[in-house]
């Protein structure tokens, strides 16, 4: 996240015959009248923190262990497709899903962490993980919760994400 906020202002794209016109006293990033107009960019309050993840909680679901074990191979698989964009490792091997629930209707259930609470993909990682869980084949609906306890540290990682880093 930046500390600038770019406002695109998209304006129809408007020829004129007269070659000689000036552009307006706006100031843009391109002279290419295809490109949308950005106003000069304005520094965000420093009183302002960045957005946290999704504090929102569920109560724990009975878990089915025939339909946990049938879809949290497949589940996992699909986890381990969201990356953390600061790191270039997988969340399942950096550990930070906790648990994995299935019930019998198919409601997944996902406790998962952020390497720390300022984590810049607060509030996408939780949205990914959701999205990627109810793709499964044979999910009929995912929650993801964001917990603190406990704590992630680096003893929650993968021997293979430790390699993958140069841990080891």
């Amino acid at each position: 996240m930046g500390i600038f906020n770019l406002e695109a202002q998209s304006e129809p794209n408007q020829q004129t015959s007269d070659p000689t016109d000036k552009p307006s006293s706006e100031a843009t990033t391109s002279t290419d009248p295809i490109q949308p107009k950005l106003k000069h960019p304005q520094p965000i309050a420093s009183n302002e923190s960045p957005v946290g993840p999704p504090t929102e909680t569920h109560d724990p679901i009975e878990s089915d262990p025939l339909k946990t074990l049938e879809l949290k191979p497949k589940l996992i698989e699909a986890l381990s497709t969201v990356f953390d964009p600061e790191i270039p490792v997988n969340i399942y091997e950096l550990g930070l899903i906790y648990d994995v629930d299935v019930n019998a209707e198919g409601l997944v259930g996902i406790r998962m962490t952020l390497t720390s609470p300022g984590c810049p993909a607060a509030q996408t990682l939780p949205v990914e993980v959701k999205a990627k869980a109810k793709a499964v084949n044979g999910v009929s609906d995912a929650w993801v919760d964001v917990v603190w306890e406990p704590q992630w540290d680096m003893n929650k990682m993968s021997e293979a994400a430790k390699l993958q880093l140069g841990l080891l």
